[in-house]
């Protein structure tokens, strides 16, 4: 014997027949709240100090980007964190 029930109602339904309760107005004002909290903090946030902060000035500043961005680099390869220059000989490749 086969019987098939199909129920056809809405997920906000299924809820109140499951006896689950309604989120909606909970999470709505969370929402709200987070979204203030974001728009009262981004008016502290000055760009031309961040970029200072993060890029120094002068010829000492990009250097050191690109060390880190060689390190960087080269730790994603696998290799060392030394710029080409500091290295005296190549080392040959390992084979598989």
């Amino acid at each position: 014997m086969k019987i098939n029930i199909e129920v056809d109602m809405t997920p906000e339904e299924a809820r109140k027949v499951i006896g689950l309760p309604d989120l909606a107005p909970m999470q709505e004002e969370l929402v709200g709240q987070i979204s203030d909290q974001i728009k009262r903090n981004v008016a502290y946030i000055d760009p031309e100090l961040l970029v200072k902060s993060v890029l120094p000035v002068g010829v000492e500043g990009i250097d050191k980007l690109q060390k880190l961005l060689w390190a960087v680099a080269k730790s994603a390869v696998g290799e060392g964190d030394s710029p080409p220059a500091a290295k005296t000989a190549k080392r040959p490749r390992k084979r598989s």
